[in-house]
C-alpha cells in the first residue's frame, strides 16, 4: 500500500432540496480493503454508485487511478468491477454461459472454469443462477466482478442474508482477491465483518464522514474516551461457537 488509487474531494449529491452527500472527502490506498459504513440513508450507497460511474454527482471531484470521473468515465469503467444484482443475470443461461456473455461484453478472453474455480463453483458450471444457494449466488456475483481483471472492485453488502459458514468463506474469498493486488471497496451493516476485513473504514452519517481510520484505532479511541461495555467482553462469541460445532466447510444446497 502507499499509492492513492481513489481520491474523493468535497463530494456533494442533491436530490431536489435533499442533500444525500454533504461534501465528503477521503482517499483509498492501492491494495487495501476499505469499508464505507453507516446506517440506512446515510449516503454510503450513493457515494459508492458515484465512484462506480453509475450515478451523477452534484459537485466535487472524484479520481480513480488518476482518471477524472468528469472527463474519463469510460476509462474508469475499464479498471473497476462492480457486483451485479440478481436482475443482471439472464435466467435461461447457466453459469458458464453467463461468464462467456459478460466476457464478450468486456471484450475479454476468460476461461469460465478457471474463474469458477477461483470462487469454488466449478461443480456448478452447468447450473442456472436461480438454482444456486445464497452463498453460491454471492460467490458467483463476485466472480463476475473479476471478468475484466479490475484493479478495484466494489462490493455492496456482499454477505447480507448468508449463514455464518457462507459468510466466513466469503471473507476468505475477499482476502484472496486483495492478496492478488486488487483494491476492495465494501459496504456492510455487519460491524464484526468490517473489523475483520477492512484495513480502514469511513463511517458516514447524514451525508457526512464522522470518522475515518483503522478499526483498531477507532476502537482504541473509543476506549480511551472512557467508554465501557456493560457486558463483560468474552474471548469468543456465539458465531464462533456455531462455526466450532458445525465446521467451516461449505454446505451449499
Amino acid at each position: 500500500m502507499g499509492k492513492t488509487i481513489i481520491e474523493v474531494k468535497e463530494l456533494h449529491k442533491k436530490y431536489g432540496d435533499f442533500e444525500a452527500v454533504k461534501g465528503i472527502s477521503f482517499s483509498v490506498q492501492e491494495g487495501e480493503i476499505f469499508g464505507l459504513l453507516g446506517p440506512n440513508g446515510a449516503g454510503k450507497s450513493t457515494t459508492l454508485e458515484i465512484m462506480e460511474t453509475l450515478r451523477a454527482k452534484t459537485s466535487g471531484d472524484v479520481f480513480v487511478d488518476g482518471w477524472n470521473l468528469d472527463t474519463s468515465p469510460n476509462d474508469i469503467k475499464k479498471i473497476i468491477g462492480v457486483q451485479l444484482q440478481t436482475s443482471g443475470y439472464y435466467p435461461s443461461l447457466n453459469l458458464t454461459e453467463l461468464i462467456v456473455l459478460f466476457a464478450g461484453l468486456y471484450d475479454e478472453e476468460v476461461d469460465p472454469l478457471v474463474l469458477l474455480d477461483s470462487v469454488n463453483l466449478r461443480d456448478k458450471a452447468k447450473a442456472k443462477y436461480k438454482e444456486l444457494s445464497g452463498g453460491q449466488k454471492q460467490r458467483f456475483s463476485i466472480a463476475t466482478t473479476l471478468i475484466n481483471r479490475p484493479r478495484i472492485i466494489f462490493l455492496d453488502e456482499p454477505t447480507t442474508g448468508l449463514d455464518p459458514q457462507a459468510r466466513r468463506n466469503l471473507w476468505d474469498l475477499i482476502r484472496e482477491i486483495r492478496a492478488k493486488g486488487t483494491t476492495v471497496i465494501i459496504t456492510t451493516h455487519y460491524m464484526d465483518e468490517a473489523e475483520v476485513l477492512c484495513d480502514r473504514v469511513a463511517i458516514i452519517d447524514s451525508g457526512k464522514i464522522i470518522a475515518i481510520n483503522t478499526p483498531d484505532k477507532l476502537i482504541d479511541e473509543l476506549v480511551e474516551s472512557g467508554f465501557e461495555k456493560r457486558k463483560e467482553v468474552k474471548q469468543a462469541n456465539l458465531e464462533d461457537v456455531f462455526i466450532h460445532l458445525t465446521g467451516k466447510a461449505l454446505r451449499d444446497d
